[in-house]
């Protein structure tokens, strides 16, 4: 080797041992989750979604048995006076409440530059507030359910 091309291989050594290693966390292989708040928004906001979106088709189908058949459209409307169907309407009620507030959350992030740099915040907010909702809705239902009023 020439004294250049060892002067050379030196410094770049020298540089090297002088550059901080980047340390990016292992996350598993074949997979993006990395369980952060936006992802827990994502997620819990497309299970809402086709959680809502059955709902609605069900809706529809039974409320079209009133023109089929009057008895088979109270038939059904008496199973949905059951504790399991209001424990089910409590659940409704909360999907469309997350599903809403994050929603307005998602509005503010995609439209509003503070949003993206403060997601995380938002997301809390959305949490604090769809629990001061179901706190208001909750003991109400649940008194309906299991009070027989």
């Amino acid at each position: 080797m020439t004294t250049s091309a060892q002067d050379a291989s030196a410094q770049s050594a020298a540089v090297d041992r002088r550059t901080p290693k980047i340390v990016t966390p292992r996350r598993p292989s074949g997979t993006l989750y990395r369980g952060r708040e936006g992802m827990w928004s994502w997620v819990l906001h497309r299970i809402t979604g086709v959680a809502i979106f059955f709902f609605l088709l069900v809706h529809i189908l039974d409320t079209s048995l009133v023109r089929i058949s009057p008895g088979a459209y109270n038939a059904v409307i008496g199973t949905y006076k059951t504790p399991i169907m209001g424990l089910g309407e409590a659940a409704l009620v909360a999907a469309i409440g997350f599903h809403a507030l994050n929603g307005l959350r998602i509005i503010l992030v995609d439209f509003w530059g503070w949003g993206t740099r403060h997601q995380k915040l938002l997301f809390w907010i959305v949490i604090v507030l769809w629990v001061v909702l179901l706190a208001g809705f909750l003991p109400r239902q649940f008194m309906h359910i299991f009070g027989g009023e």
